[in-house]
């Protein structure tokens, strides 16, 4: 649920938008970079390991091995990337895919049961329901068993969350940190209403992580029909499931996962953290490659960067699905020049939105997209919620970046891109599955739509900066 939703929901009318306008006053001159991938890049990309960084000939002997079978240079679009993010690849992870909110769950839940020495909690909501209570249950039972429990969540989105919720874990010894309070009066450090924490992490004994587009309630219980062989008229219409893509991360790639919990911690000044081992030794457990890209407020987002030098270097496919579509314009041309030079540009978004104002906001810009050989494709039977891409079939990104301005300006935001042929061969595979049960949206028919949809579209794309 985005900021604008939770916050007015909570707060009388008068009150939201006389905070709204004050925070306006403050950022509304922000704008995203400019990205030139052209620019020439390096010939080989940095990759970490657990060793040190890789020499040259190293790092290229690796990526020759890792990418052999993939299309296109992905070396070279590694080191654009690295050129645009500065943000080194790390080697010898392993990397699960998570679909939908229950299988997500029952992972995160099965790794913190065996935790030893710490769980880093990090969401942008954790609810008082099923899901939430059963989560909360399990994290007071590991404090009492002697581990390090910490809990970050954003104040917006725990606005629904009874404090005492908080206060039960707090009095179990669980150090819990409501990021950027709305009250400014509690804010420990500079207080900024509108820049929220929108990443969802949780790292278990430092070497174990999930980070994904999932937050902890039971508003993902209902799994969307997902690989499921009932038909769409077959579902029952108040059973209607949350689309939601999560992954699992061991190996190397976990440090600065757990890196950016402690730092953003520390930059909320949340008090000291209780001793235990964040950063064991960690040994290569898989061959994934893997980009961590954590983006704050105070400086250009490295994942809008990372997106759009995908996006211009692709040479077959670029294949996005995105909750929250509300793109700039240099992401709107990009797709757009890519659909010019041949390349198959399929975006699966929303045909059940939670948040109707942002759905209209970008069917705003659905009419040039059609126009330019994009094709677009609206999910029909769960509430997309998934922030995805593959690219090439080879590049793929996972994380709580939505495509629109709140997430690249104003949100903490985080996201992880792999470069692998074989895991972009399983991104490929979900894309498709979506695919099964949306409807494309085809231009002719897209120009005959009714007049009060446009005048939505008119007026949300009017306040497009802030939703």
């Amino acid at each position: 649920m985005k900021f604008r939703q939770r916050f007015a929901r909570y707060c009388s009318p008068f009150a939201w938008l006389l905070a709204l306008c004050l925070s306006c006053g403050v950022v509304a001159c922000k704008s995203l970079p400019d990205v030139e991938p052209e620019a020439p890049a390096k010939a080989v990309p940095t990759i970490a390991t657990t060793k040190g960084t890789l020499a040259p000939k190293q790092a290229s002997a690796l990526a020759a091995r890792r990418w052999a079978n993939a299309s296109g240079n992905l070396k070279a679009l590694a080191a654009l990337e690295e050129q645009a993010t500065g943000v080194p690849l790390i080697a010898g992870n392993k990397v699960m895919l998570l679909f939908d909110g229950p299988a997500t769950m029952r992972e995160m839940m099965a790794a913190a049961r065996v935790a030893t020495s710490s769980i880093n909690l990090e969401t942008y909501i954790f609810d008082q329901d099923q899901v939430g209570i059963e989560f909360a249950d399990l994290l007071i039972e590991k404090q009492r068993q002697g581990v390090a429990v910490n809990v970050m969540v954003d104040a917006v989105g725990a606005l629904a969350t009874p404090a005492a919720f908080f206060d039960r874990m707090r009095q179990a010894g669980i150090r819990v940190l409501v990021f950027n309070p709305v009250n400014p009066a509690k804010a420990r450090g500079k207080w900024e209403l509108n820049n929220r924490n929108h990443r969802k992490l949780m790292v278990v004994d430092g070497k174990v992580a999930f980070t994904g587009g999932i937050n902890i309630s039971s508003t993902y219980a209902n799994s969307s029909l997902f690989r499921s062989r009932q038909k769409p008229d077959q579902v029952d219409g108040d059973k209607v499931g949350w689309r939601d893509t999560h992954v699992k991360i061991e190996g190397p790639a976990v440090a600065p996962l757990q890196w950016s919990f402690v730092n953003l911690w520390v930059q909320q000044e949340g008090g000291e953290l209780p001793q235990a081992e964040y950063f064991p030794t960690l040994t290569p457990v898989g061959d994934k490659i893997v980009r961590v890209l954590a983006s704050d407020p105070d400086h250009e987002s490295d994942i809008y960067k990372a997106l759009v030098v995908a996006i211009s270097e692709a040479k077959k496919s670029i294949h996005i699905t995105s909750a929250y579509f509300v793109p700039d314009q240099q992401i709107v041309d990009a797709l757009i020049a890519a659909a010019k030079r041949g390349v198959d540009v399929r975006l699966v978004l929303p045909g059940v939105s939670d948040h109707s104002l942002i759905r209209y906001a970008g069917q705003g810009f659905y009419d040039p997209l059609l126009a330019g050989g994009v094709r677009i494709f609206e999910l029909q039977i769960a509430v997309l919620h998934a922030k995805t891409a593959v690219i090439d079939g080879a590049w793929s990104t996972i994380g709580s970046a939505n495509i629109d301005r709140r997430s690249f300006i104003h949100n903490y935001e985080l996201n992880v891109v792999v470069i692998d042929p074989a895991f972009g061969a399983a991104m490929e595979s979900a894309f498709n599955e979506d695919l099964r049960d949306s409807k494309e949206v085809l231009l002719s028919r897209w120009r005959h739509r009714p007049w009060s949809d446009r005048i939505k579209e008119w007026m949300a794309r009017l306040g497009e900066y802030w939703i």
